[in-house]
């Protein structure tokens, strides 16, 4: 897991990124200097400044900074030499590069070359074509928001994001990050309702600084993000020969094999060779697209990895984010693997998450939530701290349903993620500052002391003053918070969406009491100002402390005290989360700081529970197929192989007791197993209107459970049936393979 500094001070999240790039790269052996590494199919700053007109670049920059817009004029110019830099590169086309409600990216291709009228062709990317596209997509869910004959909707660039080349079989594509609205203004996009939720947080978190007076010389306050990603790898032979993986992105079947996780050996094991072989092209893939990986390792369970990057601005964080997982799946296959995405794509073993660690910082670079030394003299940050505390505890089911969907139910609440509650662990040193403020004023801060390890070789080390709690969903470490609870191929920005704007709510609930208690003058009394935060910190801590627990989220005692004792909700399955989205409570919030309008909220209720029904229904249908045509007739042949023996042995005068109990029980195995396809296949098919939430329960209480029950026969027949018969890789193969 990355344990860095959302923002080190005095120097900014680029020039972070590339020294982290940099140190990687040489240590890696790289000959290439990281200037030419790192970025280096980036149209960014560097490449802005060499090729744009001073001017032009200072009104990009200003647009880019300031959200000021960007004349006609000038967008012409830096088109220009975008399209000439790109072309040396080797691109050929560009495409509108935006994220649609399915989840993954989207683009469509259009060529440099036009007609010159002459029999010949010229280069042309004008400004409008830069700033603005029209690419219809009118197939892509929209929640009801535009109907497929309504085809109209646009790109418009985001140009805080990074224009970089997309190199994929070798053709070279220039790739200009945007946003994708509809004719009518309505986001059909993640990073819309991202960047207005980036500016509602900024907004409220200026007014907290400017009551302390610590806004001189800051502009705005940027969210940061680094998105951890698990994956699996397996053998791609083995992966084709898995119609349910090929389909689903998850095993449907697969008895649990003799060694699964139980030795615990895999983790931060040494990497196959074969693995980090894929691991280093990946990496040398994303520094060359600037994004900042840093860390990459085994995970518990077998043919498991993990990677991690450092720190950035949220929106950009996103897009790397995609760009990861599309570059994990891409180069895969380059090294005769296959990587899985999906939350729980092997039973017994544990499920990949995509933790989402989160901080807020001013432009200038200052960590918002880094508690420094003294953090009970703090004020300033335990006004944020407060803030974030009482936005989980009274928008926790917003949190819950922004992770919600059927991949994800495979995974919450089981050993290796935590549990559907939405709880805030703050460790040791942040707990005991909570309850000062609680009684009053606070007066110490617990440092961490050093650690003797016993050995003169060996250095002290300088102990943490908390341990880390991996069984909580919304853990604070060191100076940011870890969502755990977002899914490995999710996308972060709707969760990253849904947090930035409960934040910000509760920071306009704080600095407006702070502003009625202190007035508006400059500057603040100080004195005042301390007695006004003590009050509401206490007030704050007193009404919201439930929400803190810092103890084991898997013990059942922890899940009856939060549901019973604390009224914390524990929603245990999407279909129950997705109707918190369409509420009132996230409407009117949403609406409220711009993020959403009540159109566009209920529109990613209505495509959420659309999706869960079709993943369901692929499921189940894959089921059946993979049973009917694939098992049930491996089960036959082994029961005529049974039944040969058994009349064989008969014919030559053998007791045959112990073998024909073994056919028998064989054979009511496969037909229960028959039996259990035509019960799956009848609750799939089931008539329940088009009401789709009620659609999505009757597939949460009838379809999941039969499929269930499905499994389990098809398991125990794997377990019976000889292998030469049995027609997919078993678990066995697939996890052992590296």
């Amino acid at each position: 897991m990355n344990n860095g500094h959302a923002v080190t001070d005095g120097m900014t999240i680029a020039e972070l990124s590339k020294r982290h790039a940099g140190q990687l790269l040489h240590a890696a052996g790289a000959t290439s200097r990281v200037d030419q590494v790192f970025g280096a199919d980036v149209f960014g700053e560097r490449v802005m400044q060499q090729r744009l007109p001073k001017d032009v670049f200072k009104r990009l920059q200003r647009t880019m900074n300031h959200a000021e817009p960007l004349d006609p004029e000038s967008a012409d110019v830096i088109a220009a030499a975008m399209k000439d830099w790109a072309i040396e590169h080797g691109a050929t086309h560009y495409t509108h590069w935006f994220q649609p409600l399915t989840g993954l990216t989207a683009e469509k291709h259009d060529a440099f070359l036009s007609p010159d009228g002459h029999g010949g062709a010229i280069t042309e990317f004008s400004g409008s074509s830069l700033v603005q596209g029209e690419p219809d997509a009118s197939s892509f869910p929209s929640g009801g928001i535009r109907a497929t004959f309504e085809a109209r909707g646009y790109t418009a660039w985001d140009c805080t994001s990074p224009v970089f080349l997309n190199r994929n079989g070798g053709t070279v594509t220039l790739c200009i990050p945007t946003v994708f609205v509809s004719w009518t203004g309505e986001a059909l996009d993640h990073k819309t309702p991202l960047l207005r939720s980036m500016d509602a947080i900024s907004e409220q978190a200026m007014r907290i600084l400017k009551i302390f007076g610590t806004d001189a010389g800051v502009s705005g306050v940027v969210c940061t993000a680094g998105p951890e990603q698990e994956y699996f790898l397996i053998d791609r032979e083995h992966y084709f020969k898995r119609p349910d993986l090929m389909a689903c992105d998850r095993t449907l079947f697969g008895a649990k094999p003799p060694k699964g996780q139980q030795l615990e050996d895999h983790y931060f094991g040494s990497i196959p060779s074969r693995v980090l072989a894929f691991m280093q092209e990946a990496e040398r893939e994303l520094y060359r697209l600037g994004v900042p990986v840093k860390t990459r390792h085994n995970e518990v369970a077998p043919c498991q990895f993990e990677l991690a990057p450092i720190f950035e601005m949220a929106n950009i964080a996103c897009d790397h984010q995609m760009l990861v997982m599309e570059t994990l799946k891409r180069v895969a296959p380059r090294h005769g693997l296959q990587c899985i995405l999906h939350e729980k794509p092997f039973a017994g073993i544990n499920g990949s998450g995509k933790h989402l660690n989160w901080s807020i910082a001013t432009n200038t670079g200052v960590n918002l939530l880094d508690p420094r030394d003294e953090t009970h003299t703090n004020m300033q940050f335990l006004v944020f701290l407060c803030a974030v505390i009482r936005a989980v505890h009274l928008n926790g089911d917003m949190l819950r349903a922004s992770v919600a969907s059927a991949n994800n139910d495979h995974r919450l609440g089981a050993n290796e993620a935590p549990p559907a509650i939405m709880s805030i662990f703050l460790g040791d040193m942040l707990t005991d500052i909570v309850e000062q403020l609680e009684a009053g004023k606070p007066k110490k801060t617990i440092k961490g002391g050093k650690l003797d390890l016993g050995a003169r070789t060996l250095p002290a080390l300088p102990r943490h003053t908390g341990d880390r709690n991996r069984t909580s969903p919304f853990a604070f470490t060191g100076n940011k918070f870890e969502f755990r609870a977002v899914g490995s191929s999710q996308s972060v920005a709707w969760p990253a969406t849904v947090l930035n704007t409960i934040v910000a709510e509760s920071l306009d609930y704080l600095a407006g009491q702070l502003e009625k208690a202190v007035g508006s003058g400059r500057p603040v009394d100080a004195k005042k100002l301390q007695s006004a935060v003590g009050a509401l910190l206490q007030k704050t801590i007193k009404e919201h402390k439930k929400v803190i627990f810092n103890g084991d989220g898997y013990d059942k005692a922890w899940h009856d005290e939060a549901e019973k004792k604390r009224g914390l909700p524990n929603l245990r399955s999407s279909v129950e989360a997705f109707g918190v989205i369409g509420s009132r409570k996230a409407v009117d919030m949403f609406k409220k700081y711009g993020v959403f309008t009540k159109v566009e909220t209920e529109s990613r209720e209505h495509i959420l529970v659309e999706k869960y029904i079709k993943q369901v229904l692929i499921e189940s249908e894959t089921a059946v197929l993979m049973s009917r045509t694939q098992m049930l007739p491996a089960a036959l042949r082994q029961q005529a192989e049974l039944a040969e023996v058994v009349a064989a042995s008969e014919a030559a005068d053998v007791d045959v007791g112990d073998l024909r109990g073994a056919l028998e029980e064989f054979v009511d195995l496969a037909n229960r197993f028959r039996r259990g396809i035509d019960s799956l296949e009848r609750a799939a098919d089931a008539d329940v209107g088009h009401d789709v939430h009620k659609h999505a329960r009757h597939l949460k209480s009838k379809v999941v459970p039969a499929m269930a029950d499905l499994r389990e026969l098809a398991d125990q027949l794997e377990q019976r049936i000889a292998a030469d018969h049995w027609p997919v890789p078993t678990y066995r193969e697939m996890l052992t393979i590296k």
